[in-house]
């Protein structure tokens, strides 16, 4: 068994590179020996989110908090709510984050296939976002 106590994964902010806003990702667990699964837990300021990117395993994120919004490429922008569960299957385009009025949290878990387990794309511009 191993016990990895909160304070050992500290907050980071999400990089500006893959994220619009004020982003936190508080790290859950990475992959372990033969493991590929990893999770964080992702904070999204009002309005912030995640630029496009796809998942070579798929991903999985589960709503904890607030209300939120998801998109796949060719798709409606729907929202999320606290007790929400989506699935982006292997190689699905998407973004996710806060609606603009609300923040928004959720666990995202992921795999990663020959060490990789995102691939990150173009930034979500204010013009789709505001489609929302």
């Amino acid at each position: 068994m191993e016990l990895t106590r909160d304070p050992e994964r500290p907050s980071v902010d999400g990089p500006a590179e893959y994220f619009t806003g004020d982003v936190r990702i508080d790290p859950l667990f990475d992959p372990r020996g033969d493991a590929r699964a990893a999770a964080a837990s992702v904070t999204f300021e009002p309005g912030a989110r995640t630029a496009w990117h796809t998942h070579p395993l798929g991903q999985r994120l589960v709503v904890t908090s607030g209300c939120g919004l998801v998109q796949r490429e060719g798709g409606p922008v729907e929202e999320i709510r606290a007790g929400d569960v989506v699935w982006f299957p292997p190689g699905e385009k998407h973004w996710h984050g806060a609606k603009p009025e609300k923040s928004m949290t959720h666990v995202a878990v992921q795999e990663e296939q020959d060490g990789d387990a995102v691939t990150w794309l173009e930034h979500v511009d204010d013009d789709e976002y505001g489609d929302a």
